[in-house]
């Protein structure tokens, strides 16, 4: 099995390094095509008015500068176009991409990338805890591989669909299984943007998360996370809202 990793924390981050290990517990087959710097929040967009430039950083390994869907694009249209890979990892991410997350998030968008070209594709991220360097990435070393066999052998998932794992913001030991997951949401109503002064006098902002909206009933990625599980949500890029269709019909007949 031939697998293409990506990133959007850039080519030398920690967590690439642990899905390099992740991979090959899987495959001795391993190409990497990454960001050269950090692409974080990055969403799914493409370089367009610049020259997206690729640099050899050893044998099947390379940085793009640009983004982590430039990074795929590189690697499928380019880099390996005559030795296209069986699987696209994305990852590991230095913290979650739950929830909302995934509509911002360059390590899902690169997934999107892979599965838009037919290549089954999988983001990873590991929520963190208070810890730095490949330690941070403990659970997500010691669960990769034992989460991705089971998905590997299931053979297609379905046009569009890829696989979006979270591992939980605790030790390996603790972790209390693994869960099939909702997307969850958060109230963005509560998102907090802390405005601050720099050394001139200038005001700048730092976004954060908002609280978890509740969603009884729902197992989310959330719920998973605050409960010690891994978390696999099925995400399909097909957004189209099939339930609103016929009402749209009936307002715009005879228009």
């Amino acid at each position: 099995m031939r697998i293409l990793l990506t990133n959007d924390d850039g080519i030398h981050a920690p967590g690439l390094k642990v899905l390099e290990e992740i991979a090959r517990e899987l495959s001795d087959d391993i190409w990497v095509v990454a960001p050269s710097e950090e692409q974080s929040g990055a969403g799914h967009s493409l370089t367009l008015t610049v020259p997206v430039r690729l640099r050899e950083h050893g044998e099947r390994r390379y940085a793009v500068v640009g983004t982590p869907t430039d990074s795929v694009m590189m690697a499928l249209g380019h880099v390996m176009k005559d030795v296209k890979p069986d699987l696209v990892l994305s990852g590991v991410n230095r913290g979650g991409n739950l929830a909302e997350d995934v509509t911002y998030s360059g390590t899902v968008s690169a997934a999107m990338e892979g599965t838009l070209y037919g290549v089954r594709s999988i983001a990873l991220s590991q929520v963190m805890m208070d810890l730095t360097g490949l330690e941070a990435f403990e659970t997500a070393r010691a669960w990769g591989a034992k989460v991705l066999r089971p998905l590997l052998e299931m053979g297609d998932w379905g046009k569009g669909v890829l696989l979006n794992v979270n591992f939980p913001p605790v030790p390996a030991g603790e972790v209390t299984g693994v869960r099939v997951a909702e997307q969850g949401f958060r109230d963005l109503g509560q998102t907090a943007i802390e405005q601050r002064k720099d050394t001139r006098g200038f005001d700048y902002f730092w976004f954060g998360l908002g609280r978890e909206s509740p969603q009884p009933g729902h197992e989310t990625d959330l719920k998973a996370m605050r409960e010690g599980a891994v978390s696999v949500t099925p995400l399909h890029l097909d957004l189209t809202h099939y339930p609103t269709m016929d009402k749209l019909r009936s307002a715009l007949s005879g228009k």
